[in-house]
């Protein structure tokens, strides 16, 4: 039985179960858990003391408050309160390394280097056994990618964007255009077989047996060598390819 199977068996979704000492209870084992958590995250009994006389005492970077989150400090280079996290969403919203990539257009090389983009590691969401996900600040990510060690400004990180838009549209209608034309071939091919063969019915409206046929298709397959979608009618069987927009 697996957490799916039961969310709220709390024996089964308790962290390194598995680690349990024997001569220890599930409630023991939590709390020694609950302890390790807030040690990580420096809260509770394991915050940092403060010092007001202390000149060396880090303070909030936009309100000067001395209630930073020092896990954000520790992890992320960055000094700040609960409060200013709050009122200031956009500044200080986390982003993913995807976001990173495609809204900012980094590297992975930059994005896995802690010196040059401080991130956080969290358990991803959708599933357990998938990598951590790596977090970033947002004002950390804009700083790096308008600064001239990147692109130098908002206005050419657009300009980079449309460049690569442009450039993937291009390559995308190359090869429709070159799979149109092999098409095409394959076509004047198999018309010019059937019509040396004397076969009847290779075209829509052809006469079969003396009659009007209309062709019935049947289900369309898609061919993997070529990429596209084949079509047999299954009176005649004759085959029809189609490339998809």
């Amino acid at each position: 039985m697996t957490v799916e199977d039961d969310p709220f068996n709390k024996a089964l979704h308790t962290p390194n179960q598995e680690e349990k000492p024997a001569n220890m209870t599930l409630k023991e084992w939590e709390k020694l858990q609950l302890l390790k958590k807030l040690r990580e995250q420096k809260a509770g009994p394991f915050e940092p003391g403060i010092n007001a006389l202390d000149r060396q005492t880090k303070k909030c970077r936009d309100c000067g408050s001395l209630e930073i989150d020092f896990k954000w400090d520790e992890e992320l280079k960055c000094q700040v309160c609960a409060a200013c996290k709050e009122k200031f969403p956009d500044k200080y919203s986390l982003l993913t390394k995807t976001e990173a990539k495609e809204d900012y257009l980094l590297t992975d090389p930059e994005l896995k280097d802690p010196e040059l983009l401080p991130h956080i590691k969290k358990p991803n969401p959708h599933k357990a056994t998938w990598n951590d996900m790596m977090l970033y600040l947002r004002f950390q990510i804009e700083e790096y990618a308008f600064s001239d060690r990147k692109w130098g400004s908002p206005e050419a990180l657009d300009a980079e964007f449309e460049k690569r838009q442009t450039d993937m549209k291009r390559r995308k209608d190359a090869k429709f255009r070159s799979k149109l034309n092999d098409l095409k071939r394959r076509t004047r091919v198999d018309a010019h077989k059937r019509m040396r063969a004397g076969v009847d019915g290779g075209n829509f409206g052809d006469t079969i047996h003396g009659g009007k046929h209309e062709h019935e298709w049947g289900r369309p397959v898609e061919n993997p060598e070529t990429g596209t979608t084949v079509k047999t009618c299954v009176d005649c069987g004759m085959e029809v390819e189609e490339l998809e927009f």
